[in-house]
């Protein structure tokens, strides 16, 4: 049986659905940021700041960034459970990606409110 990793009371497929959707997600703002980039050569600074400080660039910015959590995380979890036998180091392991992660998530936070 396969258990999730977000929940114990349901099966890996909500998993796999969280991380086809975050995959999509990222690759949506992935495309658009080079589109972005590809049709706007040379931006000076201020012009990348002022991108940033538009509402909806924040929103999607914090939505790619969940999503690429999200999904390095359900990644992370798969390849520990399955690869990595004695408990106690696949527990600290996991400590350690997930403190790794929040880290990521709180300097991005801070990154992209601050502009």
């Amino acid at each position: 049986m396969v258990k999730s990793v977000l929940s114990v009371s349901h099966q890996g497929l909500r998993d796999w659905m969280i991380q086809r959707l975050s995959a999509m997600i990222i690759a949506i703002y992935c495309v658009g940021l080079v589109g972005y980039l590809i049709f706007n050569p040379g931006l000076s600074f201020v012009e990348w700041r002022g991108l940033f400080a538009l509402m909806w660039v924040k929103i999607a910015s914090l939505l790619f960034l969940l999503s690429l959590l999200f999904h390095a995380w359900i990644g992370m979890w798969t390849i520990f459970t399955d690869y990595v036998k004695p408990y106690q180091l696949r527990c600290v392991l996991h400590t350690v990606v997930f403190l790794l992660l929040a880290a990521c998530f709180f300097g991005g936070l801070m990154i992209v409110w601050s502009v």
